[in-house]
């Protein structure tokens, strides 16, 4: 397994979790993947950010919002929140952002943000948010 997941960094603890999570999956839940939060983050490797992975992408739950690198930078620039914390991240965020949409809002704020909204140099000319972002709007017009 480890060659399957070589090129992803911590690879060895990775496969560690994965073989970890397979063998819990069918010993303490007769093979299917758990359907709660709670249930989840028992899985070795598995927090808050990859249960709301799985229980939006696989199961279409919106029990939380995806929180990662793209996702803090881009609300944080639009002053959808001012935490850094992750869980304070998602709690923030799941203030205002209605339910229903946190499945596909959290994807596609992470996919603006590997896209468009870059942490080094922001592409603001080709932003569809320029005109309620804060950082664009600081930008020079030409």
């Amino acid at each position: 397994m480890n060659e399957d997941i070589r090129s992803i960094n911590f690879h060895n603890n990775k496969a560690r979790s994965i073989r970890g999570s397979c063998k819990m999956i069918i010993e303490g839940f007769d093979g299917k993947v758990p359907r709660t939060m709670e249930e989840l983050v028992k899985l070795p490797g598995v927090a808050r950010k990859t249960a709301n992975v799985v229980l939006g992408t696989a199961f279409g739950i919106p029990a939380g919002m995806v929180v990662d690198t793209h996702l803090k930078r881009v609300t944080f620039r639009l002053g959808l929140t001012r935490e850094t914390d992750p869980v304070k991240v998602e709690r923030d965020l799941m203030r205002i952002i209605p339910q229903k949409e946190w499945i596909f809002g959290a994807h596609a704020i992470i996919w603006h943000g590997r896209r468009v909204c870059h942490a080094r140099k922001p592409d603001c000319d080709n932003c569809v948010l320029e005109d309620i972002c804060p950082k664009c709007g600081v930008k020079e017009k030409k």
